[in-house]
């Protein structure tokens, strides 16, 4: 591990000891994987960065009930997209 990239383990340690930049980057390494299991699990965890990248993930898809999920774990963005999609369903 050089000074400029953390691996993988080194960041999950950090993660489980309640570091949130640690958590915030594992779920940007998900998301560029395209992991969204991991993205998940990370949201079940309380990381709001995965919240948004799922959320913007199911805008894209216009994926109605994932937004409701990922609402129903707190994320407030999801919350407001899935409205914001409803309402525009309607006019």
């Amino acid at each position: 591990m050089n000074g400029s990239r953390v691996d993988r383990e080194t960041l999950r340690a950090l993660a489980d000891e309640g570091n949130e930049t640690a958590l915030d980057m594992l779920a940007d390494l998900a998301d560029a994987r395209g992991d969204i299991d991991e993205l998940s699990e990370l949201l079940d965890e309380g990381c709001e960065r995965a919240g948004r990248l799922l959320t913007r993930r199911a805008v894209a898809a216009k994926d109605l009930l994932e937004l409701q999920r990922i609402s129903d774990a707190g994320c407030e963005e999801a919350e407001a997209e899935l409205e914001r999609l409803l309402t525009a369903r309607e006019a």
